[in-house]
Parts: C-alpha cells; sequence; structure tokens
C-alpha cells in the first residue's frame, strides 16, 4: 500500500498515466504542470505538495515539494485532505468539485474545462494505485 498524500504516490500516479493509452489519447495536446495541495484537515494534520508534469499526454516527472513555492507551476488545485481523499477514490468526480468550489483552482479554468477526459483519465490512474489513506 502507498501511503497518499506522499513522494511515492505521486510518482506511482506519474507512472501510470505514461503507461496509460487512453490517457496519452486524452491529453495529446495537454501541456501544463500541476501543483495538489493536500491542506489538514479533521483527518490529516499537515499541508503536502504534489508536483505533477503533464505533457501531450506524458508525465515526464512527478514528486513532493517542500513548498509550494518550489516549483512554479501555471495549476494549483488546493482542498482538504478528505476532498482529495474523495476524487482520489473516485467518489467525486474533479471537474464537479472545481465547479462547486470543493477542488480551488489557480490557473486557467478554461483550459482545464477542454479537457474533462485527460482529468477522468487521471483519476482512472490513480484509483488503479493500492493507496493508503489515514483514519
Amino acid at each position: 500500500m502507498i501511503p497518499f498524500p506522499s513522494d511515492a504516490w505521486i510518482k506511482a500516479l506519474s507512472a501510470h498515466l505514461n503507461q496509460s493509452e487512453s490517457y496519452e489519447r486524452s491529453a495529446k495536446n495537454w501541456e501544463g504542470d500541476f501543483t495538489f495541495i493536500v491542506e489538514p484537515d479533521g483527518c490529516y494534520p499537515e499541508t503536502i505538495y504534489l508536483y505533477l508534469e503533464l505533457y501531450h499526454g506524458k508525465s515526464p516527472g512527478a514528486r513532493q515539494l517542500a513548498t509550494a513555492d518550489e516549483q512554479t507551476t501555471p495549476y494549483t488545485i488546493r482542498a482538504p485532505y478528505t476532498t482529495w481523499r474523495k476524487v482520489v477514490e473516485g467518489k467525486l468526480d474533479p471537474i464537479q468539485a472545481l465547479m462547486t468550489k470543493q477542488l480551488k483552482l489557480e490557473g486557467n479554468m478554461m483550459m482545464i474545462m477542454r479537457y474533462p477526459k485527460a482529468a477522468q483519465e487521471i483519476i482512472s490512474c490513480g484509483k488503479l494505485i493500492p493507496t493508503q489513506f489515514a483514519g
């Protein structure tokens, strides 16, 4: 089991994306890296920063960051741990979560809305990771 959130988890997601033909097709024209900020709540005690490189249907790299400022990205998505858990488990659609502000986006929302299938494929790949959640 790989703990979420962690360096190992985001690297596993990157590896699954690189093996996914459906992600490659759905994101073939996508350019833009993400910082995911997992904020503390009653189930998780600290803020974690995860960086995911995405370029034309591949993920050239991923890692946990010490701070949000360690890596500049065009997109940052933040939410409390329990919200991220629902997204990772597939219980909350990421596009719906962005629209309802459960996930808070810094970056070009219109660009993300052009690639809903890519967002779904990222979640599908995340569900393949044997994930250990807190609590």
